[in-house]
């Protein structure tokens, strides 16, 4: 999503900065946005109805916007945009100029944008993406896609995130990743901004809104101990008898941690976490190193291997799963870097990796 700087610049000059602007009376590009349940279409980039018959914008002054509201600081934003601040600065006192309104909030620093800016932003993001789109899609007819795909993930399924990218790569060799570990709530806020092409979450438990979604696995669930734990020989242990030993879990910002939560609720129970996390990483140093157990989903034996050390006990009574899946915004056509991710996700097989993963690690 993030554009490499030096291909923005030619196919900037090029094609969106041919006079230096864009005539919003002249372009037809398709946008379409919804807010708060109303839809609102617009054909071309007129997309204010209060804008002067001569107004003009080019996707520079966006772009500067974009970053701002990113980086919450013009240095920052002029710094991630690769101009100086008074550049940056001026070009979207000049959007406001233009557009006639106050976008930003203006005191000794950054204050914010105000309602109106909030709104100029959301349509900022969709034009943006839009333009990327099309850099994509003649890339893809002179089979050259190259980009950098961002990707919002939830801590539990990051290591299916590598299988993913992985079949992506397959097809798309030039296609490069940015993994971001974030909750569900950031991955549906970071869609719908634009400021991820695509999540894995869940898609089962929260309402993701206006979305496609791909569902990919089931997630259930394990009791993760060290080979030494009373219960690291048992074929199953129930969720009431994993609550009376000390665990590690996420923290309870993540689904993960709420879903877990409601498990134990359900079967009367109330453990008090002994270290909580938003890193696996740091949660299975735990069950390592101190001997402390964990409750993770089972394809994290995929990452932490078939060691003699660590063993993954089944949760029964209840058994539970949850649907994991890719999450894009609703967009027809997508973008050729989600339709990739798409693609890839239709086509995810856990079961099969893990197979394969078991194979190997019998064989070895």
């Amino acid at each position: 999503m993030r554009r490499d700087q030096d291909a923005a610049r030619e196919i900037g000059d090029g094609f969106f900065e041919g006079a230096a602007r864009i005539d919003i009376q002249s372009v037809g590009l398709f946008v379409e946005h919804e807010d708060d349940g109303v839809a609102a279409t617009c054909k071309t980039m007129h997309f204010m109805s209060n804008f002067s018959e001569r107004a003009a914008m080019d996707i520079r002054q966006l772009q500067y916007l974009s970053a701002l509201a990113r980086e919450k600081h013009f240095t920052r934003a002029a710094e991630a945009s690769h101009v100086t601040q008074p550049t940056l600065s001026g070009r979207i006192r000049q959007l406001e100029q233009e557009l006639g309104v106050t976008i930003v909030k203006r005191g000794q620093r950054y204050e914010g944008l105000t309602p109106e800016g909030e709104r100029v932003l959301k349509w900022a993001h969709a034009i943006l993406e839009d333009c990327t789109s099309l850099e994509q899609e003649l890339a893809v007819l002179k089979g050259e896609l190259a980009a950098r795909a961002v990707i919002g993930v939830i801590p539990s399924a990051l290591q299916t995130a590598a299988l993913l990218t992985g079949s992506v790569q397959e097809a798309f060799p030039r296609i490069t990743f940015s993994i971001l570990s974030q909750t569900s709530r950031e991955i549906l806020r970071s869609v719908n901004d634009f400021s991820v092409d695509a999540g894995i979450s869940y898609l089962d438990n929260e309402p993701v809104g206006r979305a496609i979604t791909v569902p990919m696995y089931m997630e259930r669930y394990r009791l993760f101990v060290r080979d030494d734990h009373p219960l690291a020989e048992r074929e199953a242990v129930s969720w009431a008898e994993a609550a009376r030993y000390p665990l590690g879990l996420l923290t309870p910002d993540m689904q993960n941690r709420r879903i877990v939560d409601g498990i134990f609720s359900s079967v009367g129970c109330d453990p008090d976490a002994e270290i909580e996390s938003n890193s696996v990483v740091t949660l299975y140093a735990h069950i390592h190193m101190h001997g402390l157990a964990s409750i993770m989903p089972e394809h994290f034996l995929l990452v932490f291997g078939f060691s003699d050390r660590i063993r993954a006990v089944p949760l029964v009574e209840p058994a539970v799963e949850h649907e994991v899946g890719l999450i894009a915004y609703d967009r027809d056509p997508p973008p050729p870097v989600v339709t990739s991710l798409i693609d890839a996700a239709r086509d995810f097989d856990l079961n099969r990796e893990r197979a394969s993963r078991l194979s190997g690690a019998l064989s070895a």
